[in-house]
């Protein structure tokens, strides 16, 4: 079966950086886009970037220019590399697997993610 995790969360300050990893299993990488999501408390699961199967990426306006997302399709990785960290991007991360091909806002829409990882806490402190 599919199996995503992730890697690479936990407590830094404001300004600080982290690299997160997901890693999957049972599906065919090299021709699926996977995506970074993360949820707050009390808020919805939000879309922050994505990686199509070519490398293309797109990201949230709220992490342009301080995140990246990365893929290696030999070793079924995503990364997500997050730099100069706000407090409100204290969330819960998690990444998510689908079809490559999308169309506008349903390429990025929590709903058009098949498989999912358990998710990691990232916590940015003031």
């Amino acid at each position: 079966q599919v199996q995503l995790a992730e890697s690479g969360g936990g407590l830094v300050q404001q300004g600080d950086s982290l690299r997160l990893s997901c890693s999957a299993s049972g599906l065919a990488f090299n021709i699926y886009a996977i995506a970074w999501f993360r949820q707050a408390p009390g808020k919805e699961r939000e879309f922050v970037s994505r990686s199509w199967s070519d490398g293309n990426t797109r990201y949230a306006d709220s992490v342009k220019g301080r995140f990246t997302i990365s893929r290696d399709n030999t070793k079924n990785t995503v990364d997500l590399q997050m730099n100069s960290l706000k407090s409100e991007d204290t969330a819960v991360y998690y990444c998510a697997a689908a079809w490559d091909a999308c169309e506008g806002i349903g390429c990025y829409a929590v709903g058009k993610y098949p498989y999912w990882g358990q998710g990691t806490q990232v916590t940015v402190s003031s």
